[in-house]
Order: C-alpha cells, then sequence, then structure tokens
C-alpha cells in the first residue's frame, strides 16, 4: 500500500505534484488543512507499506512516525519544520532542512533534478519565498508575465489552505491536487478554461478586499498585531495577508488573529522579511504552536491570554 501524506497548502500540494509526475502511482492520500499537521496520527501501516509525507512537521509526528517504523513501514520524509530528533532506522530516508530560504518543494526539486521546477517555483512564492521562487526560475526562462502568473498562483493555493476545517475551504486540498496533478506544467493549468482556476482566483480576490480598511490593533516601528473579524473569510486570509505585511513592511513583525470554531485565537506570525529568524521559536512557546523560523502560527491561543501574547511578542520582537 501507498500513502502520501501532505500538507494542505501549496508546498505541500506541489512537492507531492512533483513526485507524483515523476513516479506515478496511486495512493491513499492523507491531508487537511494548513494547521492540520498531526497527520501521522490518521496512518495506519506495516511492513511492506510506503509512506511518502511532505512539508510536515517531524516534532509534531514523532510519536506516530517513530511507531510506523517500528511497524516496518518504509518512509520518506522531506520538509523544512525544525524536526526535533530524527529516529534512526534504516526504514526512513529523510531530508530536512530548516534554513529560511528553503521549502519542501524546492527540496524535491533537488531530488528531481529540476524535472518539474515549475511547480517548486509556485509553491516558493506560495510560501512568501520570492527571491528563492525567482533564483529557481531563472533556467526556465520564463517571461515576467509568466513568472508573476506563477507567483499568483502559488499565493492562491496556499490562500486555499487555510481554515478551521475543510468545509471553510473552497476546495479540500486533496481534490485541489488531484486536480493539478493532471498538468506537467502550472501554467498549463492556467491556461486550461476548464480548470478550477477561474474559481480560486475569484475566492481569493473576493475575500482580499475585506483587508482594505483594516487596521492594527496594536503597532509599533518593530511590530504589528491585527485582529480579523470573526467572519469565514477571516480564517481563509490569515496567512496571505501575514505574507503581505511582511512584504510590505520588511523590517516589521506581525501577528494576524482570527477567531476559530473553538472561539479561541489561531495566530499567524511572521519575523521580519529582512531577518527571517524567532517566529518558529516563538509560537513554539505557546502550546499548539510551532513553524519555521520566518513564519510560524499558534492554533488555538484563549482570548484571554492575548494580553500575555502581546507582551512577549513585544519582547521577542520589539
Amino acid at each position: 500500500m501507498f500513502i502520501d501524506i501532505f500538507n494542505g497548502d501549496a508546498d505541500g500540494i506541489c512537492a507531492l505534484i512533483q513526485l507524483r509526475l515523476e513516479q506515478p502511482r496511486e495512493a491513499q492520500l492523507v491531508t487537511g488543512v494548513k494547521r492540520d499537521i498531526n497527520l501521522l496520527q490518521r496512518v495506519d501501516a506495516g511492513a511492506g507499506d510506503e509512506l511518502t509525507v511532505l512539508d510536515v512537521s517531524m516534532a509534531k509526528n514523532t510519536a506516530d512516525l517513530q511507531r510506523l517504523l517500528a511497524a516496518g513501514a518504509q518512509v520518506l520524509y522531506i520538509d523544512h519544520h525544525l524536526p526535533g530528533e530524527i529516529p534512526q532506522s534504516p526504514l526512513l530516508d529523510a531530508l530536512i532542512d530548516t534554513s529560511p530560504e528553503i521549502c519542501t518543494s524546492l527540496l524535491v526539486d533537488q531530488r528531481l533534478g529540476g524535472k518539474y521546477r515549475a511547480w517548486a517555483v509556485t509553491a516558493a512564492f506560495g510560501d512568501n519565498l520570492d527571491a528563492s521562487a525567482e533564483a529557481a526560475a531563472k533556467p526556465l526562462s520564463l517571461g515576467n508575465a509568466d513568472l508573476q502568473s506563477l507567483r499568483q498562483l502559488g499565493i492562491a493555493i496556499n490562500y486555499n489552505g487555510y481554515g478551521s476545517s475543510v468545509a471553510d475551504l473552497h476546495f479540500a486540498p486533496d481534490q485541489l491536487y488531484r486536480e493539478l496533478v493532471r498538468y506537467d506544467s502550472p501554467l498549463d493549468y492556467l491556461a486550461d478554461a476548464g480548470s478550477s482556476w477561474s474559481a480560486l482566483l475569484a475566492g481569493y480576490e473576493q475575500d482580499m478586499t475585506h483587508l482594505e480598511a483594516l487596521q492594527p490593533d496594536y503597532a509599533t516601528e518593530k511590530l504589528a498585531v491585527f485582529i480579523l473579524p470573526r467572519e469565514p473569510w477571516s480564517k481563509r486570509v490569515s496567512g496571505v495577508f501575514g505574507n503581505r505585511l511582511a512584504n510590505e513592511y520588511p523590517d516589521r513583525a506581525h501577528a494576524v488573529l482570527s477567531r476559530n470554531d473553538s472561539g479561541a485565537y489561531t495566530v499567524s506570525v511572521r519575523a521580519p522579511l529582512n531577518n527571517r529568524a524567532g517566529a518558529g521559536e516563538f509560537c513554539s512557546s505557546f502550546p499548539g504552536g510551532g513553524g519555521r523560523a520566518a513564519a510560524a502560527g499558534i492554533n488555538d491561543l484563549p482570548v484571554a491570554q492575548y494580553g500575555e501574547f502581546l507582551r512577549r511578542f513585544e519582547t521577542a520582537f520589539g
């Protein structure tokens, strides 16, 4: 049995697209919204089974990874989050790189020798790694219009992954993956009038209009905190809004808070673009928090702890 386990954002989806274009096979898909990171909990596998895990924090899944390896499953694990202690097993093929300018899809691109690089470029744009995306795209000799189209697609796929549940999304990540993997190049998907692209773009553009008049709840020269209203669109825009703020104010750290279904805050944190460090460490200091040095989050921050969050955010980045 083959099982593909991947984050439901642009990086996870585009990483799997590259691998399955290179090695097509029918597999059970295990994914979810971007914040659904304990994906290995949902996997039951043993000897003879082959698992591929992409863009999923190993540190958050260590116990289940050890369980699956002990049961005899073979695991390919590619990721760019802090891994914690990597299990030692001949059944584990782990490619982990936590450099702030890398993402999982770029690691897969390295592994495949750039064969489906346009998908890796798309993912890097979605992860707000514009410089890395542009550097990777140079051998493709794309015109500026095509490059910007890949950027727009990456942002839109990433946006689609945010929500408290799959019901909040325009497209379930496994559904979107199954459609996108039919195209050797993301440009082919964008050119196909029968694809889901127009619906995905329309949803993104409509949601982003709500941000035009939004003001920070707290702001200094070094950081800003935004609290989104309790609306369905707020769950979907938190990540891309954080990325947009990071690009517009590269010397400032940002936190974007939105209310989730439990009534607590879901938090997206972006370190300053000009100093991509500290976000993962800061968020990991809260229960249910984690991520990368440049971008991280907290799944459930009690509303009553907002003052404490603000104090610690100021200490970390102010």
